[in-house]
């Protein structure tokens, strides 16, 4: 039994490299110019939950790269990194809310938290833009964003 256990261990850990090897083939795809190829071999990996594929799908969506720009979907891409805890895709969403650009509008109360969190998480340009968007909020708005920080923040960071 023990064998079975390590066996299984051992196939996970080697899935894992495989796939980040795999982001890391379609990140020097899109630095190529093959968005197309990148979107094909990422699409899978995305479909069963890696977020730095989720994250380049919607990087990819947003700027139309290999696929046809549409904001919807890629906050819906970034969306599902974030909830992963991506912070890249973390400071994405926060972007979103923040001009609300395939949105019903801007929510500056949301884009602050969003914000906020990608940076606990670790993404150095979302303090900028945590500067940035605080100068467009008041003082109720950025305490309504700080409870929404509090709400994720166990969720995102459980450990922490």
């Amino acid at each position: 039994m023990p064998n079975i256990v390590l066996t299984l261990f051992f196939s996970l850990c080697m899935s894992q490299i495989a796939r980040a090897g795999d982001v890391e083939d379609a990140k020097n795809m899109m630095e190529q110019g093959g968005y197309s190829a990148a979107f094909e071999l990422l699409y899978p990996m995305a479909q069963t939950g890696n977020a730095d594929a989720e994250e380049l799908i919607g990087s990819m969506y947003a700027l139309g790269l290999g696929v046809e720009r549409d904001d919807i979907r890629a906050f819906e891409w970034y969306l599902r990194a974030s909830m992963r805890g991506h912070a890249g895709a973390q400071s994405g969403i926060g972007w979103y809310y923040e001009v609300g650009r395939g949105l019903t509008g801007v929510d500056l109360v949301r884009g602050y938290a969003w914000y906020t969190i990608s940076a606990i998480g670790g993404d150095p340009d979302a303090a900028i833009s945590q500067e940035e968007i605080v100068k467009k909020m008041t003082p109720a708005q950025i305490e309504q964003s700080q409870k929404l920080v509090k709400d994720y923040r166990a969720h995102l960071f459980p450990f922490e």
